[in-house]
């Protein structure tokens, strides 16, 4: 089964609150995606990325840039996130809806469920493209096209945010995007992050990008500590499940889907350790890294289910505040249900 996650996320000056949302919260939003599933089959997750509303775009595109076509490499798109820079504002939403609907590789399959979501908090009318063709030219093509407006839900209504989302049958939100999540310590926290650790011993760059997406792997472990330290610890669950798949640079990935076959992987395409191997030797040795990685995932899991377990008697008492991954979430969850997926 296919899910195909098309972000629309405004740039302009006055949203730095909603692009740390989306850094600090992708993890947590791909975790709960994960858990999705149709006849116990788990989904694989595409992930498209547009900002628009940034005055350091071209004028000529509307102020629309395609910072990412549909992807499964997560760690890219959470690089991306990292890359947005906030500016200026001209906001043109049926535009940028309009760019995401004629450009992205769509799948064609009646049981994908195909998401846009668009985000930000000026009216919905702005711009020369008419929003409601360009949401009409979504539903044409089965996709649901979602709204979060940041800001009162009120405002959104009048600004037709909500209209927006009706015309397509989508979900209409109002968040906080100002609000910044309170990090709450739980038991399994200093063990997940220590097994995340060991969980990047395991992987093996291998080929051209090899070198520089391990980096990457690692350089967005950073980046999400940066942002908080659940962040972190939701990536480290991301990365024990299969919504986490690097097949095109980690050898074990590749071993463990069938695609390679250690032994016979060019020796300059191959990690400098494995270089000196008999044909043997190579096939043990990463069929002894996909037993360890699997190990660590198991923990991983098992203490994210706990930690989950913890926090909610924790935060049972507080009042919920509508944060980008509580919006997210809501709808996927609801989409997917109408589409044939169960949560487990």
């Amino acid at each position: 089964p296919l899910i195909q996650l098309a972000l629309l996320l405004d740039t302009s000056n006055s949203m730095d609150g909603l692009i740390n949302q989306a850094k600090s919260q992708l993890w947590k939003i791909v975790a709960e995606t994960g858990r999705l599933h149709r006849e116990s089959r788990k989904p694989v997750l595409q992930v498209a990325l547009y900002e628009y509303g940034n005055d350091n775009l071209s004028a000529m595109s509307g102020y629309i840039r395609q910072v990412s076509s549909f992807t499964t490499d997560l760690d890219y798109i959470s690089s991306c996130l990292f890359g947005l820079l906030t500016y200026g504002g001209s906001e043109y939403c049926g535009q940028v809806i309009r760019r995401s609907v004629r450009d992205l590789d769509w799948d064609r399959n009646p049981d994908t469920l195909k998401l846009i979501f668009i985000a930000g908090n000026e009216p919905f009318t702005q711009g020369d493209v008419n929003y409601v063709r360009a949401v009409n030219e979504s539903v044409d093509r089965d996709i649901l096209v979602n709204t979060i407006f940041c800001g009162d839900y009120r405002e959104g209504v009048q600004t037709k945010w909500k209209h927006g989302a009706d015309i397509a049958g989508g979900r209409y939100m109002s968040i906080n995007s100002d609000y910044e999540e309170v990090y709450i310590q739980a038991p399994q926290d200093e063990r997940i992050g220590e097994l995340n650790s060991l969980l990047n011993a395991t992987y093996l760059g291998y080929g051209l990008q090899g070198d520089s997406k391990k980096e990457m792997q690692e350089e967005q472990d950073v980046n999400a500590a940066h942002m908080s330290q659940g962040s972190l610890l939701e990536r480290a669950r991301v990365k024990a499940s299969p919504s986490y798949a690097n097949s095109s640079w980690d050898l074990v990935d590749a071993y463990a889907s069938g695609e390679v076959t250690p032994s016979a992987v060019p020796e300059e395409a191959l990690p400098e350790e494995m270089r000196t191997m008999t044909d043997r030797e190579k096939d043990e040795y990463v069929s002894d890294l996909l037993a360890r990685r699997e190990e660590i995932q198991a923990e991983i899991l098992r203490l994210s289910r706990e930690r989950e377990d913890y926090l909610e008697q924790q935060t049972r008492q507080n009042t919920n505040v509508s944060t980008l991954d509580s919006a997210l979430l809501d709808a996927i969850l609801h989409a997917a249900a109408v589409k044939g997926f169960n949560l487990e």
